[in-house]
């Protein structure tokens, strides 16, 4: 059964950074595609940012230019943020695709506030 566990999140204060981890069961380029998502209070999960196994990366409008997607060469992928505003605080979700397979993981806190 593949598993996706995530870490990193906290309190951190505005202009802060984070960086949020996701170790899978199995190995990352085993995924079509991987993924952060956030969910804030009161609004609707959205993505974040993608990394196909190919490599190409996505991300929201909201976070270009301060957040960056990346992954190792095994097991892990990557959530990189900086300068974080208030409208940053969420659960963070990763997500794996394979086929029709589609693994999440059970999210981490990420509080931006002074």
């Amino acid at each position: 059964q593949v598993r996706l566990v995530e870490s990193g999140g906290g309190l951190v204060q505005p202009g802060g950074s984070l960086r949020l981890s996701c170790a899978a069961s199995t190995s990352i380029f085993s995924f079509t595609a991987t993924a952060w998502y956030r969910q804030a209070p009161g609004r609707e999960r959205e993505l974040v940012a993608s990394i196909t196994a190919g490599g190409s990366t996505n991300y929201a409008d909201s976070v270009k230019g301060r957040f960056s997607i990346s992954r190792d060469l095994g097991k892990n992928m990557f959530l990189q943020m900086n300068s974080l505003t208030p409208e940053d605080t969420a659960v963070y979700y990763c997500k794996a695709v394979r086929g029709t397979l589609e693994v999440w993981g059970q999210g981490t806190p990420v509080t931006v506030s002074s």
